[in-house]
């Protein structure tokens, strides 16, 4: 990989190129490209930090584990404070980092000492010392929990590049794939080593396949190194890939290079000129959601005929803020800028100064904040989705609803969307009761919502009024026209069944489209329940189901691997093209995140299809349209 921020595709290339493998990220789970946000005011709440983690926003998960460890004062807290230097070193503030790691309190356990000593050496290597912080590790014996080997693994590959060591770094990388059971984090793990070689080899360090010794699975990575390096400096190795391929058939990098290898130019290689310029952190905590992203945005590229293709470059805001790339992307010729994608980003690019191109940033600014002239957003929005839940509801007719929202930002957030948009138009929000979602007992917050403990009582009172035993079965609250249930899917097939045994299966529920995951036996839990989704995901006619013919054909069964962040890429170039020739006319695309529209905040509008589980499959509704997210604002 190259050193450079910035990279390019030639859009003359008449070749065909094949797009990235996308790595469906779990960590989006709760919604693809959700807003990424600040700690919350109040005491820690780890599933809060474990999903500001997740979603990249590190310096916030460090606050939040760092209140975490101050309501767990003593040894209690040394797993939190430990989760906030690592959340600091990932968020590149190794100072901060090393503050924390002072706070640890007492004699820690066993494993709370070998990651404190995995956290030393890489502060080691933070402040520049990688020989010393190589022999640091050295000096640590190999864990035997998986979960520590995989962190003393990972931290070993990386010394290992960084020391000069690149046969000792393919062994830990060879090493830690064994311990992934996840096909998407295995293929990840190896795109991190795929570029660590070539970085390596475009530095100049010596790639010695006989230092493989007699393993052939060390020596094919070595051996692809310098020539991904050659291809990336002039293009001209397809020989030499060709060559490589023919001796390492079954190589786990073969597949790399079928799904990943192109071969970029860097852009400070390149003369100024007109392009679209792609903003994504390509490598880092967030590369797994970029790339899927990426990919679905090269499928709408690399569909188009060759002679209309703009010039397109990809600029890795991971290694470069965002002010930095904006301005070398209008010093270069951009004419048209796709990206950030994470909320901090599109922040800071909305308060970039000076002259900027146009922009369709992927993520949304806060709805109260005004973006700046040729400023677009694009995202995959929870609340636009409650938005959309609250308006079908009111139009079958049911005006008195409930909701059940997991604790934390994102509940709150998805919550008030729903209550906003279903008051603001008549329906009257009951109750919403709050719970956590890292338990598998929801009964309380069921039995509140539900009023069933007053249904309790009062049998309890008439008992005693009349001295006697009467037969009982609890009763709900008879107000109630339907429910509202946002949920990450495994929470929501959680959820179900227990609204059923507490006597509200015959309750209309509506949800938004993180209840569904393709393909899992356990949707059979989330029978009745209905939702909107992207015609991507629900396998509709029209764009979606052309992409999908044309994905397969390429791809066979690994399209099924192609989740909504796929679709998100997808629908962004198509944007990109609506934009730059729509002039003053309305933007209206048949997209396959759906039928998209821009409003006057020049924030896009998603009109997605509904279904409701049936069998265990969802099943597109008559009429499955719904209103625009746009209507009613």
């Amino acid at each position: 990989m190259s050193s450079h921020p910035a990279f390019a595709l030639c859009a003359a290339a008449t070749r065909r190129v094949p797009v990235l493998a996308s790595l469906l990220l779990s960590a989006l789970l709760l919604a693809g490209c959700q807003s990424l946000s600040s700690t919350a005011p109040g005491p820690g709440s780890l599933p809060r930090a474990e999903s500001l983690a997740q979603r990249g926003d590190h310096e916030a998960a460090a606050r939040e584990y760092e209140k975490l460890a101050e309501d767990n004062p003593g040894t209690a807290g040394n797993d939190y404070v430990l989760a906030a230097a690592r959340e600091w070193l990932a968020a590149k503030r190794p100072a901060e980092a090393r503050r924390v790691l002072a706070l640890v309190a007492g004699t820690p356990s066993a494993t709370q000492s070998f990651e404190l000593q995995l956290l030393n050496a890489e502060l080691t290597l933070a402040a520049g010392e990688a020989q010393r912080a190589w022999q640091q590790l050295e000096a640590l014996s190999a864990p035997r929990d998986p979960a520590a080997q995989q962190r003393y693994l990972e931290l070993r590959q990386r010394l290992a590049f960084a020391t000069g060591r690149p046969a000792d770094g393919v062994r830990a990388q060879v090493a830690r794939e064994k311990l992934l059971t996840d096909p998407a984090a295995k293929l990840q793990s190896r795109r991190e080593l795929f570029a660590q070689l070539r970085e390596a080899s475009g530095r100049g360090v010596k790639l010695e396949p006989s230092a493989a010794g007699a393993d052939p699975l060390v020596r094919g990575w070595l051996e692809l190194g310098p020539v991904a390096a050659a291809a990336e400096r002039d293009g001209g190795a397809a020989p030499a890939i060709a060559a490589w391929r023919a001796r390492y058939p079954t190589h786990p990098a073969a597949d790399l290079l079928r799904t990943d290898f192109s071969v970029p130019t860097p852009a400070s290689q390149l003369p100024p000129g007109t392009h679209v310029a792609v903003l994504l952190p390509v490598t880092g905590r967030n590369a797994a959601a970029a790339a899927q992203l990426r990919e679905g945005l090269l499928a709408g590229y690399f569909a188009m005929p060759v002679n209309t293709r703009p010039p397109l470059r990809i600029y890795d805001t991971a290694s470069t803020s965002i002010v930095a790339a904006l301005n070398e992307a209008t010093r270069a010729g951009a004419e048209f800028v796709i990206g950030p994608l994470t909320r901090e980003e599109v922040v800071a690019a909305a308060d970039a100064p000076g002259r900027r191109p146009p922009v369709l940033a992927l993520n949304f600014l806060a709805p109260e904040t005004a973006a700046p002239q040729g400023f677009y957003q694009f995202a995959l929005s929870p609340e636009d989705e409650a938005r959309l839940a609250a308006r079908k509801a009111l139009a079958d007719g049911r005006r008195r609803a409930v909701a059940l929202v997991p604790e934390g930002d994102w509940g709150t957030r998805v919550l008030n969307a729903f209550r906003a948009e279903f008051e603001g138009s008549g329906g009257q929000l009951l109750d919403a009761v709050a719970y956590a979602p890292n338990r598998n007992d929801y009964s309380d917050p069921i039995q509140s919502a539900l009023r069933l403990k007053d249904s309790l009582a009062r049998h309890k009172r008439l008992e005693g009024a009349l001295g006697t035993t009467l037969a009982f079965q609890p009763r709900r609250r008879a107000d109630i026209d339907l429910l509202f249930t946002p949920a990450p899917s495994a929470t929501a097939r959680q959820l179900r069944p227990q609204l059923r045994f507490h006597f509200a299966g015959d309750l209309p529920a509506y949800a938004t489209s993180d209840a569904y995951e393709p393909g899992l036996a356990g949707n059979q839990d989330l029978e009745g329940l209905l939702f909107p989704d992207m015609p991507w995901m629900l396998g509709a006619e029209g764009p979606a189901a052309r992409l999908r013919a044309a994905t397969s054909d390429a791809w066979g069964a690994d399209v099924r691997g192609r989740g909504r962040l796929y679709a998100f890429g997808y629908d962004a170039w198509l944007l990109y093209q609506g934009l730059r020739g729509a002039g003053s006319a309305p933007v209206a695309i048949d997209g396959v995140t759906g039928r998209l529209s821009v409003d006057a905040d020049r924030r896009v509008r998603r009109d997605l299809d509904w279904a409701q589980f049936r069998g265990g499959v969802p099943r597109l509704l008559d009429g499955a349209a719904t209103a625009s997210a746009a209507a009613g604002r």
